[in-house]
């Protein structure tokens, strides 16, 4: 095969690959090889450019058996660790002998497989400490305070609070994994968003004047405030807002509620609605800001726990509005409260 043929064959697949001859040296390369690896491989030692022991061994397979092989290759990309697949296929194509070797990225599988084990370990775990508190408490009963009343009303006391933990790390799961399956699905129906707010203060009031937090709604007048949306979902993710607002405000603090237009967002580009809760709590450092769409990421574990939190709130708070081809900023700083704003496209 002529060099010229050899070379518009492999320009034609999107994948680094590299064509390594019967004498060991490289023969072609592509343009997405040449930015894998960053210098000209034509006519070098396969040995001398690619140096990763498993590659090496199945590249000899292909040479000197003929064989078929894949091995894993690393690289850093853009300063970014990068798993590649290697996939050693033999030639044998007249005045083409040797081997093709094509690299597919696999870090996104990876990193895929990766939070999926991350997460059945941490829901295992989240779900063991209650589960581990309410065996106890139920061989204690059957046992030692089988016959003691006070004993007896605080352990039960104990074991709703456990389970109603549970109840909610469940509700909040298939709430989470219902919105991961919708979020191709953009919502259509008109949503006036000033109504699910209003309607969520009024719900949170009692549970504000309980928590001595005063909660305010401001709505900028004379504008319209209907967005394409799912009402239930845009009612739960401003009511986790104003919740977790209440919760980590402080006492006797306040808590902010304001939705205004924005005539263009600059990133929905667009005509948009700012839905703004600002609390005066204890702010958070914002080293943590990044990660608390994370699912179970917790700034303060026990204190999470000990509010109610499942770690979940966040991450499905992030879906719902993701959802909804908004965007979400959190800003905060230690001792200076926090502020969420969630942008969403306003109806045409």
């Amino acid at each position: 095969m002529p060099p010229e043929t050899l070379a518009a064959l492999i320009a034609a697949i999107p994948m680094p690959v590299i064509v390594i001859g019967r004498d060991a040296r490289i023969a072609a390369t592509n343009t997405p090889a040449g930015a894998l690896f960053g210098t000209p491989l034509e006519g070098r030692h396969h040995i001398s450019a690619l140096r990763q022991p498993a590659l090496l061994d199945a590249i000899e397979a292909g040479l000197e058996r003929g064989e078929a092989a894949e091995a894993e290759y690393l690289a850093t990309v853009a300063r970014r660790e990068t798993t590649y697949r290697a996939r050693v296929a033999p030639l044998a194509a007249e005045g083409l002998e040797g081997v093709l070797v094509s690299f597919e990225d696999v870090t996104p599988m990876q990193e895929a497989v990766q939070m999926r084990r991350d997460f059945i370990a941490n829901v295992s775990h989240e779900l063991r400490t209650p589960l581990t508190a309410l065996m106890g408490f139920i061989e204690t009963l059957q046992g030692s305070a089988r016959d003691d009343p006070d004993a007896r009303a605080r352990f039960l006391e104990i074991m709703e609070h456990e389970a109603g933990r549970m109840n909610r790390l469940v509700r909040d799961l298939l709430s989470l994994s219902r919105v991961e399956s919708e979020a191709r699905m953009r919502p259509t129906a008109p949503v006036d968003l000033a109504q699910v707010v209003e309607s969520v203060v009024r719900m949170m009031r009692p549970a504000a004047e309980a928590a001595e937090v005063t909660l305010r709604f401001e709505q900028a007048g004379g504008v319209g405030t209907t967005i394409p949306g799912d009402a239930d979902q845009l009612e739960q993710v401003v009511s986790n807002l104003v919740e977790n607002a209440i919760k980590y405000g402080g006492q006797g603090g306040e808590v902010r509620v304001q939705l205004e237009p924005m005539p263009r967002d600059p990133v929905l580009r667009g005509p948009a609605l700012r839905l703004i809760v600002e609390d005066e709590g204890e702010g958070i450092d914002p080293i943590h800001i990044p990660r608390l769409t994370e699912r179970f990421y917790r700034v303060d574990n026990h204190r999470s726990r000990a509010l109610g939190g499942t770690g979940l709130g966040l991450a499905i708070a992030k879906h719902i509005v993701n959802r909804h081809r908004g965007r979400m900023r959190i800003e905060s700083e230690k001792g200076a409260g926090t502020r969420i704003s969630l942008h969403f496209p306003a109806s045409a």
